[in-house]
């Protein structure tokens, strides 16, 4: 047994034994993830077999460090039930590719299965989970950490070693077609999220447990603050608006042990991120003490080709910038040529190469290459998705209370282009899925029972009108009308992509693609068709109860003033309908907040709540205020927030339930300063939140110490520290329902 074979050895030492073994060539192998993994095999009548585009890409380097997207299923990889991976091959399949790499290979050195698993493992019978813009709308950490937990374990049951999940980016701007995958608009709320994430799918220690994964975090950093909201373009922002908003949940992953990052597409400070020596090395490794993985973002190594002039200089740019593990492009595979012209010191590639190798060894990989026999865990994960859309539906206005729906109210007219589509509830990044799989929101309501009718009334994109007076005709004869209106990222197999994925969306879009990546708009508010449907169906004097299917904040003043009631429920996931209905029928109450700002027009943008302090008054023909602020949402009883005290480094306030209903109420804390510190202060920042189950005439104290983490801020030198000053600590509801002491420091 060599060193490096030794399982009791420390694996600092088995990747210096394995590294001193390794050519130029296998070394080249370590760093490279060129293969798209739905290539490395083909569906035959005898079942799955390996290609020859796989065994020779393993020859080519006499080993392969990881190969993407081997179990991927959608309409830009072109994979289905005909011919894909189910759950039943998974792991065969995963362990034949394994079993060919490590048994045709001199060095036998396993490779690592990376799979997207934005919101469920990206596969034909992942379990799918809302979006992330949902789980932001819980404000619910632990049954985030359960869920990301139950996730892991499905991914690694079917071979997967690598998670890529979409964490980092911040929803500054609604206009970008990606807001779906981000958290929020809050770098605090964020932070909580992504730490969850990493503790329940990596788990704690050095070593991954059997039933966990290893997670590398999109995107690293500031993608979300692009120019216009426009997908890869640049961001036109300081080094101060980037430690204070899009660092903060990148930190909090790598204290919570991420196993790697995602370099950004987008372009910061006149570089690309992923050869921004200044932002992998300088802070991530530097400053942060990051050890883990830095890995590209698809074909993102070939834009720098302009940069550097060829190929082998764009990857000794990369290279030496801090990126480990590329992804899909020509650049990496050219290193053995960078080394050779000196364009790179053979000690920065085996830097490189040792952090791959030590993500294998911290896996099990060589002592336990192949998928261990489990539980089956779909049902549980299954179980989990319904609770996150439960818990994240939010709702934003009932006037005259219109919800719940009361019993007397047994005509129901479900009306809208999202009523009746699991497709567009379920969000970009998504595999197909088995006919008759899922609950839309009509079929929800018809489970429980309710006296439904159906018009589904115009298209989610357009201004065809045709199908509104057969709408209107349901509603006026309904005690109920339920208008499901949206957006869709559902992606289309007559969808165009880019090389890396994106959709192709041309102006005038054909398609009814109005939301996820490549898709990105001018203009936040519903469809034309949809706000004609709206208005017709709310003419008819029918209490109207209006339910958003949607990946990003649409601008919906008309709606709000012609729906009695108004419901978010982003993409709820596939079973995400039976949620709605139990909300819509009070089997459950409302508990989501908003973790974003709705704005009133595209024109108010950016509307965010944690702008700096400077007194806006608004505009001439608008409000500057959001539609909806950060953290609103209310519930189907009243709760009363005292005024907060500030007695031994604690801020206590008491928040009583007033009505005759239970309710999770979300407690926010918010920091303000209003004098001294080092550079202008924002309006107000979330630094702390609690979720408390109030029974009616119940009330409880909740409690936030003010520690270094809730009051400490980004210096002029960049540093998080607590500096003299005065500040508000502010308690309520929402970001524009608060209650403050004065604290001096």
């Amino acid at each position: 047994m060599e060193l490096y074979q030794d399982a009791d050895a420390p694996v600092a030492d088995r990747v210096r034994d394995l590294l001193a073994r390794m050519t130029l060539t296998e070394k080249v192998g370590q760093v490279n993830q060129r293969m798209y993994g739905w290539d490395a095999y083909e569906r035959t009548a005898q079942g799955h077999r390996l290609t020859d585009a796989f065994r020779e890409e393993v020859a080519r380097f006499e080993g392969m460090g990881a190969l993407y997207g081997l179990q991927r299923a959608d309409p830009w990889s072109g994979v289905t039930f005909g011919d894909g991976i189910t759950a039943a091959d998974g792991a065969r399949v995963a362990d034949a590719v394994q079993r060919h790499v490590i048994e045709n290979t001199r060095l036998g050195i396993p490779v690592l299965m990376v799979e997207e698993v934005p919101h469920g493992h990206q596969a034909l019978d992942g379990t799918v989970l809302p979006v992330n813009l949902a789980v932001g709308a819980t404000w619910d950490p632990d049954l985030y950490r359960e869920a990301a937990a139950a996730a892991a374990a499905e991914l690694r049951a079917r071979g997967g070693h690598i998670a890529l999940v979409s964490a980092l980016d911040l929803v500054r701007d609604p206009r970008w077609g990606r807001a779906e995958e981000c958290f929020g608009e809050d770098p605090y709320l964020a932070a909580r999220l992504t730490e969850a994430l990493v503790e329940g799918m990596q788990g704690t220690g050095e070593a991954f447990g059997a039933d966990r994964v290893a997670v590398v975090l999109k995107h690293f950093a500031g993608q979300g603050s692009s120019v216009g909201g426009r997908n890869s373009a640049a961001t036109e922002i300081g080094a101060r608006e980037l430690h204070e908003i899009h660092l903060p949940a990148a930190l909090a992953g790598v204290r919570a042990g991420a196993a790697g990052v995602m370099a950004a597409y987008n372009e910061f400070d006149g570089l690309p991120c992923a050869a921004s020596h200044d932002l992998l090395s300088g802070l991530l490794r530097e400053r942060w003490g990051f050890e883990g993985l830095v890995m590209a973002d698809g074909c993102a190594l070939d834009r720098l080709v302009r940069l550097a002039g060829d190929r082998p200089s764009a990857a000794a740019l990369a290279l030496s910038a801090g990126t480990d593990l590329s992804l899909w492009d020509g650049v990496f595979p050219e290193l053995g040529t960078a080394v050779e012209r000196g364009l790179v010191p053979t000690g920065v590639l085996d830097t490189a190469v040792a952090r791959v190798l030590t993500l294998k060894f911290r896996l099990g990989l060589f002592e336990r290459p192949y998928v261990a026999e489990g539980p089956e865990r779909a049902a549980h994960t299954r179980e989990l998705s319904e609770r996150i859309a439960r818990a994240s539906i939010t709702l934003l206005h009932n006037d005259a209370a219109v919800l719940p729906l009361a019993p007397e109210a047994k005509r129901i007219a479900v009306i809208g282009p999202n009523a009746d589509s699991i497709p567009q509830q379920i969000g970009d990044y998504t595999a197909p899925q088995r006919p008759d799989s899922g609950v839309s929101v009509l079929a929800g309501l018809r489970e429980a029972g309710a006296d439904v009718t159906y018009a589904r009334g115009c298209d989610l994109v357009g201004d065809d009108r045709s199908g509104i007076a057969e709408a209107v005709a349901l509603a006026a004869a309904s005690d109920v009308a339920v208008l499901v209106l949206g957006g869709s990222s559902a992606r289309e197999h007559d969808t165009r992509f880019d090389d890396n994925g994106a959709a192709i969306i041309a102006t005038g879009n054909p398609t009814e693609m109005t939301c996820g990546e490549g898709v990105d708009l001018a203009d936040v508010r519903l469809g034309a068709g949809q706000r004609a449907l709206a208005e017709a169906v709310a003419a008819t004097g029918t209490p109207c109860v209006a339910v958003l299917i949607q990946g990003r904040p649409h601008a919906v003043s008309e709606l709000a003033e012609q729906a009695g009631a108004l419901v978010s429920a982003w993409y709820p996931g596939p079973w995400g309908g039976r949620a709605v209905a139990d909300v819509l029928l009070g089997a459950c109450e409302p508990s989501g907040r908003l973790p974003v700002s709705v704005p009133r027009s595209s024109g108010q943008l950016p509307v965010f709540y944690n702008s700096k302090d400077h007194g806006f008054r608004g505009y001439v023909d608008e409000p500057g205020t959001p539609l909806y602020p950060f953290g609103h949402g209310l519930s189907y009883t009243t709760t009363e927030f005292g005024s907060p005290h500030v007695s031994d480094g604690v801020c206590e306030v008491e928040v009583t339930n007033t009505g005759d209903r239970p309710v999770r109420e979300t407690v926010q804390l918010y920091v303000r300063r209003v004098g001294g510190a080092t550079s202008w202060p924002r309006v107000r920042e979330l630094r702390g939140f609690r979720r408390v189950d109030l029974a009616p005439g119940e009330r409880a104290t909740v409690a936030f110490p003010l520690d270094d983490t809730v009051l400490a801020s980004v210096t002029r030198s960049l540093d998080l520290a607590v500096e003299p000053g005065t500040y508000e600590i502010e308690t309520g509801r929402s970001s524009d329902s608060t209650q403050s002491v004065t604290l001096t420091i």
